[in-house]
């Protein structure tokens, strides 16, 4: 038994150094995931609002004349919304860059939702292998072992859930912003085929 409980003990062991490298690796790309955020999110607070403005103004009328309203910026719903335009007399295709934008917002969530899990579960890995460690040398007196243990628990513990929390922040509101955008493709997409319908 005590020779099972050893290989575990080394198996565990060994872990650490991994565990760490990906917690270093996941908290700088935290950083990066929230500086793009930042960016993103100023873009969207000035081009987002002009949009928002222009489909509720949208009538069957001056539905001919939106991609010259568009806002100028890196939005991708302005492309998506430039492309069902420019294939309004195509229903098969302003379904297709649907289903495509749906895609998309699935791509670009599965960074942040990565983070939301694997930060916590990586932080509760690198606090429970030291614990081990830092038992024994409790039990064996060497208070210098077990405080660098607990150190390296507890350090682990706070970056996995910096990591975690970026990824749950940035996934809410990424959320958000993608269901509102959707909303606003399926109506112009209704919008197309209601125009369609009067021209024939």
């Amino acid at each position: 038994m005590n020779y099972i409980t050893d290989i575990l003990y080394w198996i565990s062991s060994g872990l650490l150094v991994p565990v760490v490298l990906l917690l270093i690796f996941f908290f700088l790309r935290s950083l990066l995931l929230l500086g793009g955020f930042f960016s993103q999110y100023l873009t969207m607070r000035k081009s987002g609002i002009m949009l928002q403005k222009e489909v509720k103004q949208l009538t069957a009328n001056n539905l001919s004349t939106l991609a010259e309203r568009l806002p100028k910026g890196k939005l991708p719903v302005v492309t998506w919304i430039s492309k069902m335009l420019e294939n309004r007399n195509s229903p098969a295709k302003v379904t297709f860059l649907l289903d495509e934008y749906e895609c998309m917002v699935e791509r670009e969530l599965e960074t942040p939702k990565m983070f939301t899990k694997m930060g916590p579960m990586l932080g509760l890995m690198g606090t429970l292998i030291p614990m081990g460690p830092a038992l024994v040398g409790l039990s064996s007196g060497d208070i210098a072992s077990m405080a660098y243990n607990m150190q390296v628990a507890f350090a682990t513990t706070v970056i996995g859930l910096f990591a975690g929390g970026i990824g749950f922040v940035v996934k809410a509101v990424k959320q958000r912003w993608y269901r509102r955008d959707m909303g606003m493709l399926n109506y112009i997409a209704d919008m197309l085929d209601e125009n369609r319908d009067k021209q024939l």
